[in-house]
């Protein structure tokens, strides 16, 4: 029988009910891929363990995600990036957005396998160019009100300040913008990258 972690229940509960069938589902495929599977949570989100980690979902306010530890070595490149969001699956909305069932059981035992076999997700090549980063105004504003976010964000790598200018640049309304803004100078401030959430402990 799987095991099953009662703090994965409530972390259900407690998410937004469009987020609920999403994270339900997805439990429930990941646990029909094996008995062995075990649960957890880890940086507050539920985690799939076999040999080590597998995958874990997360649901936010507008979106739930799916991501896969070694994703990169599982899921077919056409899948959304983690640009987009945490995970291999984009942004998901509702459960029309995942794959099916067959598939997704498919993509489980791979992770699996992978484990078994102690496969290590290759290390990224650096791109030889890469794109300049573009501060968008409001960030440039609040980061002029804020001496030490702005001496941080100095210090960061282009990656990680790009990382920011396109989480601030992508904000569709004003109180969105503003509520990255306020979170950006937070985290800038503690030398935190914008996806440090979701980074290995």
């Amino acid at each position: 029988m799987s095991k099953k972690d009662a703090r994965v229940d409530a972390y259900i509960r407690k998410s937004a009910p469009f987020a609920q069938p999403i994270l339900k589902h997805l439990r429930s495929v990941v646990h029909a891929a094996s008995p062995e599977i075990e649960e957890a949570m880890k940086w507050g989100f539920p985690h799939f363990m076999y040999k080590g980690m597998l995958c874990g979902m997360a649901a936010f306010k507008e979106h739930a995600t799916l991501g896969f530890w070694k994703g990169s070595l599982i899921v077919d490149s056409a899948g959304q990036t983690a640009e987009e969001a945490m995970g291999q699956f984009g942004r998901l909305a509702s459960l029309k957005e995942l794959p099916p069932k067959k598939v997704l059981i498919g993509y489980v035992r791979e992770a699996m396998r992978l484990n078994d076999r102690g496969v290590k997700v290759p290390a990224r090549t650096r791109r030889k160019t890469s794109r300049p980063v573009v501060v968008p105004q409001a960030l440039k504003k609040a980061l002029a009100r804020h001496a030490m976010a702005r001496a941080m964000f100095e210090k960061f790598s282009p990656t990680y300040r790009r990382e920011y200018c396109e989480w601030i640049a992508g904000a569709k309304r004003d109180e969105t913008r503003a509520s990255r803004l306020a979170k950006a100078i937070e985290w800038i401030s503690a030398g935190k990258p914008q996806n440090w959430k979701y980074q290995r402990q």
